[in-house]
Parts: structure tokens; C-alpha cells; sequence
């Protein structure tokens, strides 16, 4: 055989281990990818109030600290750009997971310190600031590394993934931190530093995997030379085009409505986990972190992701604005659950289940409104980088109310905190009253997104 023909038969070779390389099964990698985007995002802004609430800080302390932690998210269209040209989506991908689970090793080393507290603050920042950068890299990675017929038929699988996800650690790791304390007869700081390093191993797991198995697709590729000046003057353009796209009043309707839209959920989402394992002493139904586990973190994950599926699916039939009362309805009135709990402090798991799916089916309901909305506002010429702003109000709404909520809770009590909440629900009717929307948005014929 001629040196040419070897030379040709070792070319045909080496294609043939690309193709394979860039050809893994999508089923091989996207569910692990969004598990691994959900983990430390539910880790993040859920397992670190039960962990601080056991440590002992106040409620004032917990939400004011944790609700800082969504800042990665509101700011990360300012570095988005860097991950489309700096090196590839799918390094960028290895290497936060890497640095995720070196997080995750931080706070399973500070929590027995007597640094604790800032121990793993600093470390959850880490872990928030690669979370972020992960969600980026890893959702413009899923639409190179998929046609587009794919794209769609994976969309439920990595929803699905990404929910196992938040009920794993705001349902599984809380319980398993539960069951350790009851093992190691109450030692706190002992059994949560154990939890957080079996996730500081499964997230080394999930590094190795996806280093192996994620597709190489010829797209992925950053840009050789990069323009500071080009780069940021796209960041400014999309800024500018996203508050002018519209007249100034419409634009300041759509501002509020993103912004206040969430408020009473704001208000209520760290307070309420705090309000169900807090002891009965200081008003709270005192739950074990294994009946918290369960209660929140799998029945209102439950009732979260059916309230979500319905909400899509009765936009998809008949339209975001036939369906918009409905839906400020649902993800405001059920908070009214929290009023009743605060009164009668249930002992039985079943009525307090009950009560939280309740509320989280109507939350998930209800957000499908703020979502499509979010969609809605994006659509043209700029629909990604507009969309990505909009998530960042979307963080905004959710930290700014966290900041201030225990310390409201502190001064009032949990009773007159959750009456107060009510009436905050009067803002999510006010905002959605003026927002116009295309009456055939949301129908199937009418998104393709």
C-alpha cells in the first residue's frame, strides 16, 4: 500500500472517531447537563436557608444574606457575550462544574470552623457566580449540539431533569441532613458537612462524564481576536433597544410588570421555608429537615411542576390573554394557605401538604403569565439578548423583597408577615391591568420558541 493510501485510510480513520465523538446520544448528556444546571442553583437559593436556620442565624440574617446570592443572575448578561467568544460553550461547561463541585468542597470544609459563616458565603458566591455562567454556556450548548427538531423534542426532557434536580436537593439532601443528625445524635455542623461533600463527589462525577461524553460540534468555537470595544458596544446596543423598542409608557408598564409582578412571592419564598421548620416557640410549625424534605421539597415541587404543565398548556390552547386573570389569580390568592397555617399551626403532615401544594400548584400556575410575557417582550430583532435581560429583572424581583422580608417577618411575627404578603397581592393585580398583549400570543400556531 502506497504512503499516500495510508496517509488517506488514517484520515478516513480520524474522521471516523470525530463523528463518533460529536455524535454521542443526546440521551447521554442533556439529562445530566440540566441536572447538573439545577443542583447547585436549588442549592444555592433553598438548601442554604435550612442549613443557616439550623446554624443558628435569625430569619433576618438568612434572607438578607441568601437573597444577595441571586445578584450572579440579575448581572450575567453583562458577561454573556464572553462566554459566546472566549474558548467554547462546551469548556466553559467542564470547567464551571468543576469549579461548582470545588464549591461545593468549600462549604463541606467551613461549615465545622469557627469561620463558618463567612466561610460559606464566600463559597456559595463561587458557586452561584459558576451557576450563572453554567446556565449560559449550557443552554446555548444544547441548541449547537441539537438540529432543531431535537432541540424540540428535548425541550420536556431537560425541564424534567432540571425539577429531579430541585427535588434531589431541596427534597433528598435536606432529609439525608436530617437523618444524619438523628445518626450522629444531633451533630448539626457534622452532618451537613457530609452532605455537601457527597455533592462535592457527585459534581467531580458529573465533570468527568460530561468531559467525556458532550458532542464537539463544529459550531462550538470562539473567535480568535476579540474587540473589547465591539464586544460591550453589543452589550450597550441591546441595553438601549431593550428600553426603546416600545413607546416610553408602554416600556414603563412592561418594567413594573417584570419587576412587581412576583412581589408577594418575593416576599414569601424564603420566608415560608423558614416558617415551616422554624420552632413553635417563635410562631413556625417546627418540621424536621426530614419532613421538610418531603413537604416542601417533593409534594410542593410536585404540585410546582403540574400547576406549570397546565398553565402552558391552557396558554397553548387559547392564549396568554384569555388566560392572564386566571393566572394572577393563581400565583397570588393561595398564598392565603400560609395565613390559615400561621393561625391554626397544623400538627398533621397531611393538612400541611395539602397547604403547600396548594400554594405551589398556583405558583406554578401562575408564573406560566410572567414567563410568556418575558417571551413576549423579547420578541425581534435583539430576542435573545432581550431575553436574557429580562431574566436578569426576573432575578431582581425575587432578590430585591428578599433582602428586606425576614427582617419585616422579625419586627410584625409570621401571622401579620403572611397578612401583609395578601396585601402585597394587590401590586401583581395592578401591574397586570395595564400591560397589553396580542390576543393570539401564546397559541401553538403562534410561538415557535
Amino acid at each position: 500500500m502506497s504512503l499516500k493510501s495510508l496517509k488517506t485510510l488514517k484520515t478516513l480513520k480520524n474522521n471516523k472517531k470525530t463523528m463518533k465523538r460529536t455524535s454521542n446520544s443526546p440521551w447521554t448528556w442533556i439529562p445530566s447537563l440540566y441536572f447538573a444546571e439545577g443542583l447547585p442553583y436549588v442549592v444555592v437559593m433553598t438548601v442554604s436557608l435550612i442549613l443557616y436556620k439550623q446554624l443558628g442565624l435569625s430569619n433576618k440574617e438568612i434572607t438578607f444574606y441568601t437573597s444577595w446570592l441571586y445578584l450572579p443572575w440579575v448581572i450575567k448578561p453583562l458577561w454573556s457575550p464572553l462566554v459566546d467568544v472566549v474558548k467554547t460553550k462546551r469548556w466553559w461547561i467542564v470547567t464551571m462544574q468543576l469549579l461548582i463541585g470545588a464549591a461545593f468542597g468549600g462549604v463541606a470544609f467551613t461549615i465545622p470552623t469557627g469561620l463558618w459563616l463567612q466561610g460559606t458565603l464566600f463559597f456559595f458566591w463561587v458557586m452561584a457566580f459558576s451557576s450563572a455562567t453554567h446556565d449560559i454556556a449550557a443552554d446555548g450548548f444544547y441548541m449547537l449540539g441539537l438540529d432543531r427538531h431535537s432541540q424540540a423534542w428535548f425541550v420536556g426532557i431537560r425541564s424534567t431533569f432540571y425539577r429531579f434536580a430541585t427535588i434531589f436537593g431541596q427534597g433528598i439532601l435536606v432529609m439525608i441532613a436530617g437523618n444524619l443528625q438523628v445518626l450522629f445524635r444531633g451533630s448539626i455542623k457534622y452532618s451537613w458537612s457530609l452532605v455537601f461533600y457527597g455533592v462535592a463527589g457527585l459534581f467531580i462525577a458529573l465533570w468527568i462524564w460530561h468531559g467525556f461524553i458532550l458532542p464537539r460540534p463544529k459550531e462550538d468555537r470562539g473567535m480568535q481576536t476579540i474587540r473589547a470595544r465591539e464586544l460591550f458596544a453589543g452589550l450597550g446596543n441591546s441595553v438601549k433597544t431593550f428600553f426603546t423598542k416600545l413607546p416610553v409608557r408602554e416600556t414603563t408598564v412592561a418594567f413594573l410588570f417584570m419587576l412587581l409582578y412576583r412581589m408577594p412571592e418575593g416576599l414569601l419564598v424564603k420566608v415560608s421555608s423558614l416558617f415551616l421548620v422554624g420552632s413553635p416557640n417563635s410562631g413556625g410549625l417546627g418540621l424536621t429537615p426530614q419532613e421538610y424534605g418531603f413537604v416542601q421539597g417533593t409534594v410542593g415541587i410536585i404540585g410546582l411542576t403540574l400547576g406549570g404543565i397546565l398553565g402552558g398548556m391552557a396558554a397553548g390552547r387559547d392564549g396568554l390573554k384569555r388566560w392572564l386573570w386566571v393566572m394572577v389569580c393563581a400565583i397570588t390568592l393561595p398564598d392565603i394557605v400560609y395565613v390559615y397555617m400561621s393561625y391554626a399551626l397544623p400538627s398533621s403532615l397531611f393538612i400541611i401538604n395539602v397547604c403547600v401544594f396548594i400554594e405551589q400548584f398556583g405558583y406554578g400556575f401562575g408564573f406560566t403569565a410572567y414567563m410568556l410575557y418575558l417571551i413576549y417582550y423579547s420578541e425581534g430583532e435583539h430576542k435573545t439578548s432581550h431575553y436574557a435581560l429580562c431574566t436578569a429583572l426576573m432575578a431582581l424581583s425575587m432578590m430585591i423583597p428578599g433582602l428586606f422580608s425576614g427582617y419585616l417577618q422579625e419586627i410584625v411575627g409570621y401571622r401579620a408577615f403572611f397578612i401583609i404578603v395578601m396585601l402585597f397581592c394587590a401590586v401583581t393585580f395592578a401591574v397586570s391591568a395595564f400591560i397589553k398583549i396580542d390576543p393570539g400570543f401564546g397559541k401553538k400556531e403562534e410561538t415557535d420558541i
